[in-house]
């Protein structure tokens, strides 16, 4: 399986009301490779069953999105995510793989 196939199955397993970081996915994978999972996500044909809206950076903000930052925080508001900010409450909001 590829990297970005990889990140991929990793992504679909955020549940909806949470996020997740490129750090953390990158943990995952056993890398250090930040950015790689971010160009993954970039790339995903498979959105929205791979929801890489989910993925934000490790400080909480919005991080990167294909279709924009303003979209981003609207699916994920719309999933009952909280963005106080431009930011996300990882401590009630963050997924644990």
């Amino acid at each position: 399986m590829d990297f970005n196939t990889r990140v991929w199955e990793v992504c679909k397993r955020i549940p909806k009301g949470k996020v997740s970081t490129y750090k953390e996915i990158a943990k995952v994978l056993n890398t250090k490779a930040y950015r790689a999972v971010g160009n993954a996500l970039n790339k995903n044909p498979y959105a929205p069953i791979v929801p890489c809206h989910r993925v934000i950076n490790s400080d909480g903000k919005m991080g990167g999105f294909a279709k924009g930052a303003a979209a981003k925080i609207l699916l994920l508001e719309k999933e009952g995510i909280e963005i106080k900010d431009g930011k996300v409450d990882l401590k009630r909001f963050l997924f644990s793989f």
